[in-house]
């Protein structure tokens, strides 16, 4: 009872605090670690104690997996050198100059010195992502935080483990008994012989969803299968289970579109969404509660208070200050000495160095620390400092450094253009097909083409103001009208069930579906707000732009500036407006009743249109379909 009075108070204290978060625009484990402290001093709140297993074991491989699916492999690969220049390189370098102050600030033997020293190196992905999430950062820098923190951990523990050996203080270990090439050939075994056994386990994954893949709910229960199947037999076999799961889940997100239904694919979405909710969330809260049992383990200690509390301190300064040491030299050799890749703006290479916040599996790892090692007490002090420190003042200052130097996420308005770009070349193929069948009548094809022009144009009216002078576009009408059915649609069906005309399993099938519908309208009424919020558009195609986008002059004087000319003659209104490029003609989008710009071009053969609506510069050729 008393367990399951714990968890739930977790639950509800998690729930709460991201809730409070919110309210305070803060990110979440920033509020719940402060949470977690406060109510670690609280006399009716129990100990909490986290134990490595529970952390490494139960907690790690999910939130790791479902970081890992929802990482693009494409961009994870196209970033690999960034990112195994911090997974590695970084967290080595960390390592040995925490070493080298706390060897010499502790009298510590170097092998526990540099134990410590990675246990605290490794950034956490839950925290880089969450904060990344709250801020909005540049998809790139969140692709190298992410691939980072996803990575690092296995050279932390690798790292940790050969340090105990060497210091003596390993289970079954001798000091001395360490070389280097037996130091290279573990780290290689952990990398390599995860990485094969993720490789395995998302294939096994895969012919298991291609055989079952009409079965949402088998394929929820084996993805949840998943991160577990690829971290115990790594583990049981000495290889890195980080590694393991995180090719795992790196591979099945890749192939997900091809292996899994759209029904496994969003129940896997929503039920993966609601465990990393709770889980990343907790663990902070979880931090939190360790620091009063912390601090009171180190009032036995022989060392002073003034030396543990210069090297705690002393080590969360040194954790803050190697990371620009090693981010800014390591791009500047890519960028200028190697050219390996384009130069980044340096203000993108600060917030890189800025946001190296620690989390669970540093104090996981400063737990395996066994119980005879050199200060134990101390280190794990040392560890939770870290993790707290590094949360709270790169957790807190980190999207204040974001914005004074400019540095923002992608805007919604690029990723609405391109969005209305690729489902138009999607659309397009989907047309060329439709085209090819001949057991298919005209009068459905006729219908099939206009829902597939619609759902094109829904995408194109998200572009440009929300309507002219206060009137809602097409699409935004349709939405608010279909809510106000959809809900008239929905009492009706309750209405049936509480008079028990119908039975309860038909019933669940109607309103699943009248759900579903209201779920995709919502979730675009969301998107159409932070639109509404972006004010810049800048010009990003899918396609290279062809031979009329690269002849065609970018400006030209238009005819009638106040509006679509057709409209100002006939009296009827537009949505948004179009400029012709070769005549300065001013007609309104497809999405307008009469469609003018496109008129235009059937009757001029005038092949490239420009956008006038406010912030916006992009084009369209007519003729070949792209944007540019």
């Amino acid at each position: 009872m008393e367990i399951a009075i714990g968890l739930l108070a977790i639950a509800a204290t998690v729930l709460g605090g991201a809730w409070l978060a919110d309210r305070l625009e803060l990110p979440a484990p920033l509020v719940l670690i402060v949470l977690g402290i406060a109510g670690s001093y609280l006399p009716f709140v129990p100990e909490v104690a986290l134990s490595p297993d529970v952390v490494l074991l139960g907690i790690l491989p999910p939130l790791l997996y479902a970081a890992a699916i929802q990482t693009s492999l494409v961009d994870f690969r196209n970033n690999r050198a960034v990112i195994l220049g911090l997974s590695v390189g970084l967290v080595l370098f960390t390592a040995l100059g925490v070493a080298l102050f706390l060897g010499a600030v502790l009298g510590l033997s170097f092998g526990v010195a540099f134990a410590i020293g990675a246990v605290v190196a490794p950034p956490d992905a839950v925290a880089a992502t969450a904060v990344g999430r709250q801020i909005g950062l540049p998809r790139r820098l969140v692709t190298i935080l992410e691939g980072e923190s996803l990575v690092n951990d296995a050279t932390a523990l690798v790292a940790l483990r050969t340090a105990l050996a060497a210091a003596g203080v390993a289970s079954g270990a001798v000091a001395g008994d360490v070389t280097f090439a037996r130091v290279v050939g573990d780290f290689l075994w952990a990398s390599l012989g995860g990485a094969a056994i993720g490789v395995v386990v998302s294939l096994v994954v895969v012919v298991l969803r291609k055989r079952f893949s009409t079965e949402p709910a088998f394929d929820t229960v084996l993805s949840f299968m998943v991160p577990f199947a690829a971290y115990v037999p790594a583990e049981e076999v000495h290889a890195s289970g980080v590694i393991s799961v995180v090719t795992a889940g790196l591979i099945l997100g890749h192939k997900s579109p091809r292996t899994q239904s759209g029904a496994s694919r969003l129940s896997e979405r929503i039920n993966w969404g609601s465990i990393q909710f709770l889980l990343e969330n907790a663990v902070f809260l979880l931090i939190g509660l360790q620091v009063f049992y912390v601090v009171e383990n180190v009032r036995s200690s022989e060392l002073s208070v003034g030396r543990i509390t210069f090297a705690a301190v002393g080590t969360l300064v040194a954790v803050l200050l190697l990371r620009p040491l090693w981010v800014f030299p390591f791009r500047y050799l890519r960028t200028h000495v190697m050219r390996a890749e384009a130069e980044a703006p340096w203000s993108h290479t600060v917030v890189l160095s800025w946001a190296g916040m620690r989390g669970v599996v540093t104090l996981a790892a400063a737990l395996l620390l066994p119980t005879g090692t050199q200060h134990r007490a101390v280190l794990v002090l040392i560890a939770v400092v870290v993790t707290i420190g590094t949360l709270l003042v790169q957790g807190t200052t980190l999207p204040w450094v974001a914005r004074r130097l400019g540095v923002r996420g992608p805007d919604p308005r690029e990723d609405a253009l391109q969005a209305a770009t690729v489902l138009q070349a999607a659309t397009r193929s989907g047309l060329d097909v439709l085209d090819r069948m001949p057991d298919v009548d005209e009068s459905t094809k006729d219908m099939l083409r206009e829902r597939a022009s619609d759902r094109v144009n829904q995408l194109w009216e998200r572009l440009g103001p929300r309507g002219l002078d206060g009137v809602e576009t097409p699409s935004t009408q349709y939405r608010r009208a279909r809510m106000q059915m959809l809900t008239a649609e929905r009492e009706e069906v309750l209405r049936l069930r509480d008079e028990g005309r119908a039975d309860d399993v038909v019933l669940r099938v109607v309103l699943g579906a009248l759900d579903l519908e209201e779920t995709m309208l919502d979730r675009l009424e969301d998107q159409e707000s932070r639109l509404a919020e972006s004010e810049m558009l800048p010009v990003d195609t899918i396609e290279a732009p062809c031979e009329h986008l690269e002849e065609i002059d970018a400006c030209v004087e238009p005819r009638t500036p106040e509006g679509c000319e057709e409209c100002l003659r006939n009296g009827t209104t537009w949505v948004h407006l179009r400029l012709c490029l070769d005549c300065g003609h001013v007609g309104c989008c497809d999405s307008s009743e009469f469609k003018h710009a496109t008129g235009h071009f059937h009757e001029s053969s005038h092949p490239v249109m420009r956008s006038i609506e406010p912030g916006e510069s992009w084009r369209w050729c007519f003729v070949d379909e792209v944007v540019g």
